[in-house]
């Protein structure tokens, strides 16, 4: 059996690129031999924007056996990294990549251990570079790479931003998987629906995730004291935490009259609570101003929830428009409200849920253990 090595965060770390690199390990274990390198430090507090960078749900999902060894910024522990690494003398090394915060640490142990994985390093790209990156940041992404054979990008926006990076190394493709694994219990919906008043003739839209400028709070507010003025049935749950001050937000929606019909719970939501403001919504809006991939997308469409998006980066490949979803020319109010209420004149004649469903099927992402043996046979090659 082959064996990869993986270097990435995992459980009890939280967040969308622990669930994607769980989800790798769990669709490739029965195929490879798989060790996985977690964060023994990922982030230091100070540069983290959230409350805490560990998962508190109740039930952890797709929990990875990790070995937690890897510091993000302290030289000294790469040289022990790269040493564990050269002794597993695996068939491929593969780097989680997202963030340039780690180009640094994913240089050092890639150059540590260069000689012994030579045309065997692998970067898995969640993001080229972060969606609010700068010139530093695409110099620091440029220096990570320096030692990477090959790399996975996840969606046809990601394959073109890493060209300027790539030369002629191989690049693969595969997406993100739908994430239809938080069917774990815990509060019910019902209950939530008595916590902010809402009943069957509300139109009930959901904003998920932690906030932050690029994914376009801001818009979704607008769009929607337009969508009130002329139906005051609408909702919104804006659901995660928030990245930015949140105080911006609670001004405008003051400023917007729309305190009646919004209502924000500014948390991270652990595992066992999501499907519940799932469940209540009936759609999930992504007015982002910039994206790649999303997993906010994966897990509505896990859930059979049609989304709302906004057509930036590469959300609208995986969106079929007035099939599994609506899909809106630009980040702005205007365009926004109406692809919501071109959302609500097609829900009676649109099966939308099986559409999703259909969708579902064709994922590729259950294709990764046969990618993956082609990485391997290229790399020997």
């Amino acid at each position: 059996m082959k064996k990869i090595v993986f270097v990435g965060p995992a459980h009890p770390y939280r967040g969308g690129n622990v669930l994607f690199a769980s989800h790798v390990y769990d669709v490739l274990r029965e195929h490879f031999e798989i060790k996985f390198l977690n964060y023994r430090m990922l982030y230091p507090s100070l540069l983290f924007p959230g409350t805490t960078q560990y998962d508190n749900s109740t039930v952890p999902i797709k929990p990875v056996p990790n070995e937690r060894l890897v510091h993000s910024l302290n030289p000294f522990n790469w040289l022990t990294v790269a040493d564990r690494i050269r002794k597993e003398k695996a068939d491929l090394l593969g780097f989680n990549w997202w963030h340039p915060y780690f180009s640094l640490c994913h240089f050092g142990i890639s150059s540590l251990v260069r000689n012994e994985y030579r045309n065997k390093i692998l970067f898995m790209l969640e993001n080229v570079v972060s969606h609010e990156g700068s010139r530093i940041d695409s110099a620091l992404t440029r220096m990570a790479f320096t030692h990477a054979d090959g790399f996975l990008v996840l969606s046809d926006q990601v394959a073109k931003e890493v060209e300027p990076y790539r030369g002629a190394r191989r690049l693969y493709r595969s997406e993100l998987p739908i994430y239809d694994c938080y069917d774990v219990g815990g509060e019910e919906g019902g209950k939530i629906r008595a916590q902010y008043g809402l009943n069957d003739s509300h139109k009930t839209l959901l904003f998920f995730g932690y906030v932050r400028h690029y994914k376009g709070l801001d818009i979704l507010l607008h769009a929607l004291a337009s969508l009130v003025r002329k139906d005051p049935s609408y909702r919104l749950l804006v659901v995660g935490e928030f990245y930015e001050n949140v105080a911006n937000y609670l001004s405008l929606i003051d400023e917007l009259n729309l305190k009646e019909h919004v209502h924000l719970v500014n948390k991270f939501i652990p595992n066992e609570q999501i499907q519940h403001y799932h469940s209540v919504s009936d759609i999930v809006v992504l007015p982002y101003r910039s994206a790649t991939q999303s997993g906010i997308l994966s897990v509505a469409f896990g859930f059979h929830k049609p989304v709302v998006i906004t057509a930036v980066g590469g959300l609208h490949e995986f969106v079929d428009h007035e099939k599994t979803g609506i899909i809106v020319r630009d980040p702005e109010a205007g365009a926004l409200a109406e692809g919501i209420e071109s959302f609500y004149r097609l829900r009676a004649t649109v099966p939308f849920e099986e559409n999703i469903t259909a969708l579902q099927s064709k994922n590729t992402f259950r294709q990764l253990p046969r990618l993956f043996e082609q990485i391997i046979a290229d790399s020997a090659s």
